[in-house]
Parts: structure tokens; sequence; C-alpha cells
């Protein structure tokens, strides 16, 4: 099972990524958007801002998101270092329901590109 300190570490990476990206991927991640994070298997959420074409994480807390972000992703921390690994297709794990991602539907649309 993963842990807090990996799971931050990988999304770290995946904010990294994200601002290195270029073309339509970097377009997608320019928002401007609270977000949330919920490691279910950890019980815990990283909650902050994608701005910049970055994930800047704020808080991390026990428990579900006490507030609801315009983005939330809820999945396993094991999921999560998979996807950022690139082990596991984002787009067949949500599918499948091992990953949830929330968002409006202009954001949804957005955030495509980045699958």
């Amino acid at each position: 099972m993963a842990t807090i300190e990996e799971c931050r570490a990988a999304l770290e990476t995946l904010s990294d990524n994200m601002r290195n990206a270029e073309g339509d991927v970097r377009a997608a991640a320019a928002l401007d958007r609270s977000v949330s994070c919920h490691v279910t298997d950890l019980d815990v959420t990283f909650a902050g801002r994608l701005v910049d074409g970055r994930i800047r994480v704020d808080d991390t807390f026990p428990g579900p998101p006490r507030d609801k972000a315009r983005i939330r992703l809820a999945l396993t921390g094991d999921d999560l270092l998979a996807l950022v690994g690139g082990e596991l297709d984002f787009a067949k794990a949500w599918g499948s329901g091992r990953v949830r991602l929330e968002a409006g539907l202009r954001d949804l649309f957005r955030l495509r590109r980045l699958l």
C-alpha cells in the first residue's frame, strides 16, 4: 500500500509533468480551479489549486474532502502511483470506477485532453 509521502510525491510529479507539457495538454492544464484528491485507502485528502499549469497542494488532512473543490479526484494510493507512473490508463480506470473524477462539464471537456 502506498504511503502518504509517496502520494504527495506522485502529485508533485504529476504537477511537474503538467507544467512541462506543450500544446493541447498545456492549454488544458491552464485552469485556475480548486482541486482535491482523496486517497481512499489511506482516507486522506490533499487539497489545493490547479493554477499556472501546476497543482499546488495547500493542505493535507484525514478523511474525505471538507469543501467541494471544483475538480475532485478519488482513488487508492496505489492507483495514484500507477497513473502517474504510466502503468494505469486513466480512461480505463475512470470507466471501470477505479478512479473518480468530478468536475463541471466545461472543466471535464478541457481536462479530457490531459487523459
